[in-house]
Protein backbone atom coordinates (compact mmCIF):
# COMPACT_ATOMS: atom_id res chain seq x y z
CA UNK A 1 0.00 0.00 0.00
CA UNK A 2 1.18 3.50 -0.38
CA UNK A 3 1.63 5.68 2.66
CA UNK A 4 -0.41 8.33 3.79
CA UNK A 5 -0.13 11.51 1.71
CA UNK A 6 -2.73 14.42 0.64
CA UNK A 7 -4.74 12.35 -1.50
CA UNK A 8 -4.73 8.93 1.03
CA UNK A 9 -6.12 8.45 4.93
CA UNK A 10 -6.08 5.39 6.63
CA UNK A 11 -7.64 4.61 9.59
CA UNK A 12 -7.72 1.16 11.38
CA UNK A 13 -11.17 2.21 12.80
CA UNK A 14 -14.53 4.73 12.66
CA UNK A 15 -13.26 7.14 14.34
CA UNK A 16 -15.05 10.61 15.59
CA UNK A 17 -12.54 12.69 13.40
CA UNK A 18 -14.29 11.13 10.07
CA UNK A 19 -15.81 14.59 9.69
CA UNK A 20 -12.46 16.10 10.15
CA UNK A 21 -10.88 14.26 7.22
CA UNK A 22 -13.88 14.56 4.56
CA UNK A 23 -14.22 18.21 4.78
CA UNK A 24 -10.67 18.21 4.65
CA UNK A 25 -10.54 16.44 1.06
CA UNK A 26 -13.82 18.50 0.41
CA UNK A 27 -12.15 21.59 0.72
CA UNK A 28 -8.59 20.56 -0.97
CA UNK A 29 -8.42 20.87 -5.06
CA UNK A 30 -7.90 17.18 -5.54
CA UNK A 31 -9.95 15.48 -3.28
CA UNK A 32 -9.34 11.93 -1.78
CA UNK A 33 -9.52 8.32 -0.26
CA UNK A 34 -9.99 7.79 3.17
CA UNK A 35 -9.50 3.69 3.94
CA UNK A 36 -11.17 1.84 6.50
CA UNK A 37 -9.56 -1.03 8.20
CA UNK A 38 -6.13 -0.32 7.24
CA UNK A 39 -3.72 0.93 9.75
CA UNK A 40 -1.11 3.85 9.65
CA UNK A 41 1.36 1.67 8.31
CA UNK A 42 -0.80 0.47 5.45
CA UNK A 43 -1.50 -2.70 6.60
CA UNK A 44 -5.09 -4.25 6.25
CA UNK A 45 -6.46 -5.11 9.57
CA UNK A 46 -9.90 -5.45 8.18
CA UNK A 47 -13.30 -4.35 9.89
CA UNK A 48 -16.47 -6.25 10.64
CA UNK A 49 -20.14 -5.51 9.92
CA UNK A 50 -19.07 -3.45 7.01
CA UNK A 51 -22.96 -2.88 5.85
CA UNK A 52 -23.76 -1.15 9.63
CA UNK A 53 -20.22 1.08 9.20
CA UNK A 54 -21.39 1.82 5.30
CA UNK A 55 -24.51 3.25 6.76
CA UNK A 56 -23.45 4.66 9.98
CA UNK A 57 -20.12 6.81 7.26
CA UNK A 58 -23.35 7.82 4.48
CA UNK A 59 -25.47 9.04 7.65
CA UNK A 60 -22.87 11.32 9.54
CA UNK A 61 -21.22 12.74 6.00
CA UNK A 62 -25.22 13.45 5.39
CA UNK A 63 -25.88 15.07 8.51
CA UNK A 64 -23.24 16.60 10.25
CA UNK A 65 -21.25 18.52 7.13
CA UNK A 66 -22.19 21.58 5.37
CA UNK A 67 -22.99 22.65 2.30
CA UNK A 68 -24.40 18.89 1.35
CA UNK A 69 -21.62 16.92 -0.44
CA UNK A 70 -24.36 14.22 -1.44
CA UNK A 71 -23.36 13.46 -4.78
CA UNK A 72 -19.64 13.93 -3.80
CA UNK A 73 -18.69 11.38 -2.02
CA UNK A 74 -18.78 6.79 -2.64
CA UNK A 75 -18.93 4.28 -0.28
CA UNK A 76 -16.97 0.70 -1.16
CA UNK A 77 -16.10 -2.32 0.23
CA UNK A 78 -12.89 -3.87 -0.87
CA UNK A 79 -10.47 -6.63 -0.25
CA UNK A 80 -7.00 -5.97 0.53
CA UNK A 81 -4.56 -8.13 1.59
CA UNK A 82 -7.25 -10.78 2.11
CA UNK A 83 -9.24 -8.30 4.56
CA UNK A 84 -12.31 -6.87 4.01
CA UNK A 85 -11.83 -3.00 4.47
CA UNK A 86 -13.89 0.04 3.48
CA UNK A 87 -13.38 2.83 0.47
CA UNK A 88 -14.91 6.51 1.03
CA UNK A 89 -14.12 8.32 -2.31
CA UNK A 90 -13.83 11.78 -1.78
CA UNK A 91 -14.22 14.20 -4.26
CA UNK A 92 -13.36 18.15 -4.16
CA UNK A 93 -16.29 20.07 -3.44
CA UNK A 94 -16.75 23.42 -5.73
CA UNK A 95 -18.78 25.28 -2.69
CA UNK A 96 -15.87 25.73 -0.24
CA UNK A 97 -15.29 26.11 2.57
CA UNK A 98 -16.82 23.19 3.73
CA UNK A 99 -17.37 23.11 7.62
CA UNK A 100 -18.32 20.40 10.29
CA UNK A 101 -21.89 21.75 11.35
CA UNK A 102 -21.66 21.76 14.90
CA UNK A 103 -18.71 23.44 14.81
CA UNK A 104 -19.67 26.14 12.27
CA UNK A 105 -17.52 27.96 9.50
CA UNK A 106 -15.18 28.43 12.01
CA UNK A 107 -10.89 27.21 12.63
CA UNK A 108 -12.85 24.39 14.88
CA UNK A 109 -15.20 23.51 11.88
CA UNK A 110 -13.16 23.75 8.53
CA UNK A 111 -10.31 22.05 7.46
CA UNK A 112 -7.56 21.75 5.13
CA UNK A 113 -5.24 18.91 4.27
CA UNK A 114 -1.70 19.51 4.17
CA UNK A 115 0.30 16.73 3.45
CA UNK A 116 -0.60 13.43 4.79
CA UNK A 117 -2.62 15.19 7.59
CA UNK A 118 -5.91 17.49 8.08
CA UNK A 119 -5.33 21.13 9.73
CA UNK A 120 -7.90 23.41 10.52
CA UNK A 121 -7.99 26.47 8.44
CA UNK A 122 -7.16 29.66 8.68
CA UNK A 123 -9.85 32.44 9.33
CA UNK A 124 -8.15 34.50 6.55
CA UNK A 125 -8.90 31.84 4.07
CA UNK A 126 -11.97 31.46 5.29
CA UNK A 127 -13.14 34.27 5.02
CA UNK A 128 -11.14 34.66 1.63
CA UNK A 129 -13.51 31.54 0.28
CA UNK A 130 -16.50 32.21 1.16
CA UNK A 131 -16.32 35.84 -0.18
CA UNK A 132 -15.74 33.42 -3.67
CA UNK A 133 -17.92 30.56 -3.13
CA UNK A 134 -19.45 29.36 -6.32
CA UNK A 135 -23.72 30.44 -5.65
CA UNK A 136 -24.43 30.10 -9.21
CA UNK A 137 -24.87 25.94 -8.91
CA UNK A 138 -27.61 24.34 -11.18
CA UNK A 139 -29.37 23.80 -7.19
CA UNK A 140 -29.58 27.51 -6.70
CA UNK A 141 -31.09 28.15 -9.99
CA UNK A 142 -34.65 28.63 -10.12
CA UNK A 143 -36.15 26.53 -13.26
CA UNK A 144 -38.82 28.59 -15.52
CA UNK A 145 -40.95 26.04 -15.22
CA UNK A 146 -42.69 24.80 -11.82
CA UNK A 147 -44.89 22.66 -13.68
CA UNK A 148 -42.44 19.50 -13.73
CA UNK A 149 -43.31 16.14 -13.57
CA UNK A 150 -40.88 13.09 -13.37
CA UNK A 151 -41.99 9.73 -14.17
CA UNK A 152 -39.95 9.21 -16.55
CA UNK A 153 -37.27 9.58 -13.40
CA UNK A 154 -39.15 7.33 -11.23
CA UNK A 155 -38.79 4.24 -14.07
CA UNK A 156 -35.35 4.47 -14.37
CA UNK A 157 -34.75 4.68 -10.70
CA UNK A 158 -37.45 1.81 -10.29
CA UNK A 159 -35.75 -0.33 -13.17
CA UNK A 160 -32.73 -0.18 -10.70
CA UNK A 161 -34.87 -1.41 -7.64
CA UNK A 162 -35.44 2.14 -6.47
CA UNK A 163 -38.24 4.11 -5.28
CA UNK A 164 -38.95 7.40 -5.13
CA UNK A 165 -41.15 8.52 -2.42
CA UNK A 166 -43.25 11.44 -1.88
CA UNK A 167 -40.17 13.60 -0.45
CA UNK A 168 -38.06 12.56 -3.86
CA UNK A 169 -37.42 16.41 -4.69
CA UNK A 170 -36.20 17.41 -1.41
CA UNK A 171 -33.70 14.01 -1.44
CA UNK A 172 -32.68 15.13 -4.61
CA UNK A 173 -31.73 18.77 -4.17
CA UNK A 174 -34.12 19.15 -7.13
CA UNK A 175 -35.29 22.62 -4.91
CA UNK A 176 -33.92 25.65 -4.27
CA UNK A 177 -33.71 27.50 -0.15
CA UNK A 178 -37.07 28.70 -1.20
CA UNK A 179 -38.41 25.53 -2.40
CA UNK A 180 -39.30 25.84 -5.59
CA UNK A 181 -38.02 23.22 -8.68
CA UNK A 182 -34.35 24.40 -9.43
CA UNK A 183 -32.51 23.86 -13.30
CA UNK A 184 -31.42 20.31 -12.01
CA UNK A 185 -35.16 19.34 -12.04
CA UNK A 186 -35.94 21.06 -15.26
CA UNK A 187 -33.23 19.17 -16.68
CA UNK A 188 -34.53 15.24 -15.03
CA UNK A 189 -38.32 16.74 -15.93
CA UNK A 190 -40.44 14.76 -18.69
CA UNK A 191 -40.65 17.71 -20.41
CA UNK A 192 -38.07 20.79 -20.84
CA UNK A 193 -37.00 22.34 -23.41
CA UNK A 194 -33.07 20.78 -23.49
CA UNK A 195 -32.33 18.72 -26.58
CA UNK A 196 -29.43 17.26 -27.40
CA UNK A 197 -27.79 17.07 -31.31
CA UNK A 198 -25.95 14.43 -33.29
CA UNK A 199 -25.21 14.76 -36.53
CA UNK A 200 -23.31 12.59 -39.22
CA UNK A 201 -21.12 14.03 -41.85
CA UNK A 202 -20.21 12.27 -45.05
CA UNK A 203 -16.69 13.50 -45.69
CA UNK A 204 -14.04 15.03 -42.87
CA UNK A 205 -15.53 18.35 -42.93
CA UNK A 206 -19.27 19.70 -42.64
CA UNK A 207 -19.84 20.43 -46.15
CA UNK A 208 -22.23 17.14 -46.70
CA UNK A 209 -24.75 16.73 -44.00
CA UNK A 210 -26.48 13.42 -43.97
CA UNK A 211 -28.34 12.95 -40.86
CA UNK A 212 -29.04 15.69 -38.33
CA UNK A 213 -31.02 14.34 -35.01
CA UNK A 214 -31.87 15.79 -31.67
CA UNK A 215 -32.47 13.55 -28.59
CA UNK A 216 -33.98 15.57 -25.74
CA UNK A 217 -37.17 17.65 -24.86
CA UNK A 218 -37.09 14.72 -22.00
CA UNK A 219 -36.05 13.72 -19.24
CA UNK A 220 -31.58 14.21 -19.38
CA UNK A 221 -31.69 10.50 -18.14
CA UNK A 222 -34.26 9.40 -21.42
CA UNK A 223 -32.17 11.38 -23.55
CA UNK A 224 -28.72 10.39 -22.85
CA UNK A 225 -29.73 6.30 -23.43
CA UNK A 226 -31.22 7.83 -26.59
CA UNK A 227 -27.75 9.39 -27.57
CA UNK A 228 -26.00 5.95 -25.94
CA UNK A 229 -28.11 3.65 -28.42
CA UNK A 230 -27.50 5.78 -31.31
CA UNK A 231 -23.76 5.91 -30.81
CA UNK A 232 -23.93 2.72 -30.16
CA UNK A 233 -25.48 2.17 -33.63
CA UNK A 234 -23.62 3.83 -35.24
CA UNK A 235 -20.37 1.98 -33.83
CA UNK A 236 -21.30 -1.05 -35.33
CA UNK A 237 -21.29 -0.60 -39.14
CA UNK A 238 -17.54 -0.49 -39.65
CA UNK A 239 -18.22 -4.12 -41.85
CA UNK A 240 -15.75 -5.94 -44.16
CA UNK A 241 -17.41 -8.80 -46.02
CA UNK A 242 -14.86 -11.58 -47.04
CA UNK A 243 -15.69 -14.98 -48.31
CA UNK A 244 -17.79 -17.04 -46.04
CA UNK A 245 -17.95 -14.68 -43.42
CA UNK A 246 -18.19 -10.37 -42.34
CA UNK A 247 -16.58 -8.99 -40.02
CA UNK A 248 -17.80 -6.20 -37.95
CA UNK A 249 -15.84 -4.17 -36.08
CA UNK A 250 -16.72 -1.13 -33.57
CA UNK A 251 -15.16 2.05 -35.13
CA UNK A 252 -14.29 3.24 -31.53
CA UNK A 253 -13.51 1.31 -27.95
CA UNK A 254 -17.20 1.28 -26.88
CA UNK A 255 -16.09 1.53 -23.03
CA UNK A 256 -14.03 4.61 -23.97
CA UNK A 257 -16.73 6.38 -26.13
CA UNK A 258 -19.48 5.72 -23.35
CA UNK A 259 -17.67 7.17 -20.82
CA UNK A 260 -16.86 10.39 -23.02
CA UNK A 261 -20.51 10.64 -23.94
CA UNK A 262 -21.90 10.51 -20.33
CA UNK A 263 -18.31 12.78 -19.23
CA UNK A 264 -19.56 15.39 -21.52
CA UNK A 265 -23.40 15.51 -20.54
CA UNK A 266 -22.74 14.99 -16.50
CA UNK A 267 -20.06 17.72 -16.82
CA UNK A 268 -21.44 20.14 -18.85
CA UNK A 269 -21.66 23.77 -17.65
CA UNK A 270 -25.40 23.85 -18.04
CA UNK A 271 -25.67 27.35 -16.82
CA UNK A 272 -25.01 28.02 -20.23
CA UNK A 273 -27.83 26.45 -21.24
CA UNK A 274 -25.44 24.72 -24.57
CA UNK A 275 -26.05 21.45 -24.42
CA UNK A 276 -23.56 18.91 -25.62
CA UNK A 277 -22.76 18.22 -29.69
CA UNK A 278 -21.93 15.23 -31.18
CA UNK A 279 -20.52 14.78 -34.39
CA UNK A 280 -19.99 11.95 -36.28
CA UNK A 281 -17.07 12.54 -39.61
CA UNK A 282 -16.00 9.53 -41.94
CA UNK A 283 -12.90 9.56 -39.92
CA UNK A 284 -13.89 10.91 -36.20
CA UNK A 285 -15.95 11.39 -33.90
CA UNK A 286 -16.30 14.67 -32.06
CA UNK A 287 -17.92 15.49 -29.23
CA UNK A 288 -17.94 18.99 -27.80
CA UNK A 289 -19.25 20.47 -24.29
CA UNK A 290 -19.41 23.77 -22.64
CA UNK A 291 -16.65 24.33 -19.40
CA UNK A 292 -13.28 23.89 -20.45
CA UNK A 293 -10.50 25.53 -17.82
CA UNK A 294 -13.25 28.24 -16.57
CA UNK A 295 -14.79 25.04 -14.79
CA UNK A 296 -11.95 22.81 -14.41
CA UNK A 297 -9.31 25.18 -13.49
CA UNK A 298 -6.28 23.01 -12.94
CA UNK A 299 -5.74 19.79 -16.58
CA UNK A 300 -3.07 18.16 -14.32
CA UNK A 301 -6.12 17.43 -11.57
CA UNK A 302 -8.37 16.84 -14.52
CA UNK A 303 -6.52 14.28 -16.73
CA UNK A 304 -5.83 11.93 -13.02
CA UNK A 305 -9.59 12.45 -12.48
CA UNK A 306 -9.64 14.36 -9.37
CA UNK A 307 -11.40 16.85 -10.47
CA UNK A 308 -14.26 18.95 -8.67
CA UNK A 309 -17.95 17.13 -10.56
CA UNK A 310 -19.35 20.47 -12.17
CA UNK A 311 -22.95 19.23 -11.18
CA UNK A 312 -22.74 17.22 -8.02
CA UNK A 313 -26.25 16.71 -8.16
CA UNK A 314 -26.57 15.41 -11.88
CA UNK A 315 -23.70 13.35 -10.79
CA UNK A 316 -25.55 11.51 -7.86
CA UNK A 317 -28.83 10.78 -9.75
CA UNK A 318 -26.43 9.31 -12.95
CA UNK A 319 -25.25 7.22 -10.27
CA UNK A 320 -28.01 6.11 -9.02
CA UNK A 321 -29.51 4.95 -12.36
CA UNK A 322 -26.16 3.01 -12.73
CA UNK A 323 -24.93 5.40 -15.74
CA UNK A 324 -21.43 6.49 -13.53
CA UNK A 325 -20.23 3.64 -11.71
CA UNK A 326 -17.42 5.80 -9.65
CA UNK A 327 -16.41 9.13 -9.15
CA UNK A 328 -13.45 9.57 -11.04
CA UNK A 329 -13.55 6.62 -12.93
CA UNK A 330 -14.29 7.54 -16.29
CA UNK A 331 -11.14 9.16 -17.46
CA UNK A 332 -8.79 5.80 -16.43
CA UNK A 333 -11.51 4.40 -19.00
CA UNK A 334 -10.35 6.63 -21.36
CA UNK A 335 -6.78 8.12 -21.34
CA UNK A 336 -5.76 4.75 -21.61
CA UNK A 337 -7.05 4.07 -25.06
CA UNK A 338 -6.75 7.56 -26.83
CA UNK A 339 -4.47 9.85 -24.94
CA UNK A 340 -4.20 13.15 -23.89
CA UNK A 341 -4.25 14.83 -26.95
CA UNK A 342 -7.59 13.54 -27.75
CA UNK A 343 -8.88 16.15 -25.36
CA UNK A 344 -9.14 19.96 -26.76
CA UNK A 345 -9.33 22.17 -23.69
CA UNK A 346 -10.25 25.92 -23.94
CA UNK A 347 -11.45 28.55 -21.85
CA UNK A 348 -14.91 27.67 -22.12
CA UNK A 349 -15.16 24.93 -23.97
CA UNK A 350 -14.00 20.87 -24.32
CA UNK A 351 -13.75 19.30 -27.25
CA UNK A 352 -12.51 15.44 -27.30
CA UNK A 353 -11.46 13.78 -31.06
CA UNK A 354 -12.03 9.77 -30.90
CA UNK A 355 -10.53 8.98 -34.64
CA UNK A 356 -10.81 5.32 -36.01
CA UNK A 357 -8.37 2.90 -35.19
CA UNK A 358 -7.89 0.60 -38.41
CA UNK A 359 -6.94 -2.20 -36.17
CA UNK A 360 -9.47 -2.06 -33.28
CA UNK A 361 -10.26 -5.26 -31.87
CA UNK A 362 -13.18 -4.56 -29.17
CA UNK A 363 -15.15 -7.06 -30.62
CA UNK A 364 -15.40 -9.06 -33.74
CA UNK A 365 -18.41 -10.56 -34.76
CA UNK A 366 -18.68 -13.45 -37.89
CA UNK A 367 -21.13 -15.54 -39.73
CA UNK A 368 -21.48 -18.20 -42.10
CA UNK A 369 -24.06 -16.97 -43.52
CA UNK A 370 -22.30 -14.69 -46.29
CA UNK A 371 -24.99 -14.53 -49.32
CA UNK A 372 -27.74 -13.05 -46.57
CA UNK A 373 -25.68 -10.36 -45.57
CA UNK A 374 -24.17 -9.23 -48.69
CA UNK A 375 -28.07 -8.54 -49.49
CA UNK A 376 -28.30 -6.95 -46.78
CA UNK A 377 -25.63 -4.58 -47.69
CA UNK A 378 -26.99 -4.22 -51.27
CA UNK A 379 -30.41 -3.01 -49.80
CA UNK A 380 -28.44 -0.79 -46.99
CA UNK A 381 -27.56 1.50 -50.09
CA UNK A 382 -31.26 1.84 -51.37
CA UNK A 383 -32.31 2.88 -47.73
CA UNK A 384 -33.57 5.98 -46.61
CA UNK A 385 -31.66 7.48 -43.42
CA UNK A 386 -34.60 6.21 -40.77
CA UNK A 387 -34.67 2.71 -42.37
CA UNK A 388 -31.02 2.01 -42.63
CA UNK A 389 -30.96 2.89 -38.57
CA UNK A 390 -33.29 0.54 -38.04
CA UNK A 391 -31.39 -2.10 -39.76
CA UNK A 392 -28.01 -0.96 -38.32
CA UNK A 393 -29.57 -1.29 -34.80
CA UNK A 394 -30.60 -5.46 -35.76
CA UNK A 395 -27.19 -5.85 -37.04
CA UNK A 396 -26.36 -5.02 -33.56
CA UNK A 397 -29.09 -6.44 -31.80
CA UNK A 398 -31.01 -9.08 -33.79
CA UNK A 399 -34.16 -8.26 -33.08
CA UNK A 400 -36.12 -5.01 -32.59
CA UNK A 401 -39.43 -4.45 -30.89
CA UNK A 402 -42.01 -1.45 -31.67
CA UNK A 403 -41.40 0.48 -28.41
CA UNK A 404 -37.38 -0.15 -29.13
CA UNK A 405 -37.80 1.16 -32.88
CA UNK A 406 -39.60 5.03 -31.34
CA UNK A 407 -36.46 4.92 -29.35
CA UNK A 408 -34.05 4.50 -31.67
CA UNK A 409 -35.68 6.41 -34.16
CA UNK A 410 -36.68 9.34 -31.75
CA UNK A 411 -39.97 9.40 -33.82
CA UNK A 412 -43.43 9.43 -32.76
CA UNK A 413 -45.62 6.03 -32.69
CA UNK A 414 -46.92 6.62 -36.16
CA UNK A 415 -44.20 7.11 -37.85
CA UNK A 416 -41.58 4.36 -36.27
CA UNK A 417 -44.60 2.09 -37.25
CA UNK A 418 -44.77 3.48 -40.92
CA UNK A 419 -40.78 3.08 -41.40
CA UNK A 420 -41.08 -0.88 -40.51
CA UNK A 421 -44.27 -1.08 -42.44
CA UNK A 422 -41.88 -0.32 -45.08
CA UNK A 423 -39.16 -2.68 -44.43
CA UNK A 424 -42.01 -5.34 -44.06
CA UNK A 425 -42.97 -4.67 -47.57
CA UNK A 426 -39.69 -4.42 -49.12
CA UNK A 427 -39.49 -8.01 -47.87
CA UNK A 428 -36.21 -6.72 -45.68
CA UNK A 429 -37.97 -7.60 -41.75
CA UNK A 430 -40.27 -10.12 -40.82
CA UNK A 431 -42.83 -9.82 -37.76
CA UNK A 432 -42.88 -12.10 -34.50
CA UNK A 433 -44.74 -12.82 -32.02
CA UNK A 434 -48.61 -10.93 -31.31
CA UNK A 435 -49.91 -7.35 -29.66
CA UNK A 436 -47.11 -6.23 -26.80
CA UNK A 437 -45.03 -9.46 -27.39
CA UNK A 438 -44.49 -8.37 -31.17
CA UNK A 439 -40.57 -8.03 -32.56
CA UNK A 440 -39.27 -7.70 -36.00
CA UNK A 441 -35.81 -9.34 -37.41
CA UNK A 442 -34.03 -9.62 -40.10
CA UNK A 443 -35.66 -12.06 -43.35
CA UNK A 444 -33.67 -14.78 -44.21
CA UNK A 445 -32.80 -15.04 -47.59
CA UNK A 446 -35.20 -17.93 -49.66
Amino acid sequence: MKQENNRIEYKQTLTDGLEKEVVAFLNSNQGGVIYIGIDKHGQAVGIQNSDEIQLKIKDRIKNNITPSCLGLFEILQEENQGQNIIKLIVASGREVPYYIKKHGMSEKGCFIRIGSSSEPMPASMIEDLFAKRVRNSLSKIKSHRQDLSFEQLKIYYQEKGLTLNDQFAANLELLTDEGAYNYVAYLLADINGTSIKVAKYRGTDKIDLIENVEFGYCSLIKATNQVLDKLKVENTINTEITYKERQETPLWNKVALREAVINAIVHNDWTTEVPPVFEIYSDRIEITSTGGLSTIKNTEDFFTGFTKPINRELMRVFKDVELVEHLGSGMGRILPVYGRESFQITQNFMRLVFYKAKNQTDEVVKTDDYERLRTIMNDYERLDASERTIIEYLIANKKVTRKQAIEVLNVQQTKAYYVLDGLLEKNILIRKGQGRGTYYEMKEND
